[in-house]
């Protein structure tokens, strides 16, 4: 079966940007993933409307990629802080490799805005595409795709 033959109704790429490919919420989990955890924060730092914020961090609560914790300043009401699931931490190879690609095509002359290395040796980290065998990092020529488990013929 051909690509154009197959069905992109169950397309896992199309249900993941409708749960995290808006701009906003790639940013909200940009700083979640650099330690951002109350909404104030998030909303002062990322510059969206607290609407807008509201809405992102509901979505991300229930697609069960930020959890809530509550906690309680003296004198104040109960709060939530939004820390990664582990399925939200799941997505730190995926924003890695935005920035990489970023970094290589958009960041300012003198560099990157933002590095991150290796806590052990200090070198800059990359993201790479491997064989689940031992094989190594592949490039795009060495791959190939074909129909999965649940792929049916588009209508």
């Amino acid at each position: 079966m051909a690509w154009l033959d197959l069905s992109t109704e169950n397309c896992t790429v199309q249900r993941t940007l409708d749960l995290i490919g808006e701009k906003w919420s790639l940013l909200v989990l940009r700083d979640a993933m650099n330690g951002v955890r109350r909404f104030d924060d998030f909303r002062r730092h990322v510059g969206m409307s607290e609407a807008v914020l509201a809405d992102r961090l509901r979505k991300l609560v229930a697609a069960g990629i930020l959890d809530t914790v509550p906690y309680r300043e003296p004198g104040h009401r109960t709060r939530h802080e939004y820390r990664l699931s582990a399925k939200g931490w799941d997505l730190w190879p995926v924003m890695i490799a935005l920035k990489q690609w970023g970094d290589r095509y958009t960041a300012d002359p003198e560099g990157p805005p933002l590095e991150v290395r290796h806590r052990d040796c200090d070198d800059p980290l990359e993201v790479v595409v491997v064989c689940a065998g031992d094989h190594g990092p592949l490039n795009p020529r060495q791959a190939y795709t074909r129909p999965g488990a649940s792929a049916h013929t588009a209508t």
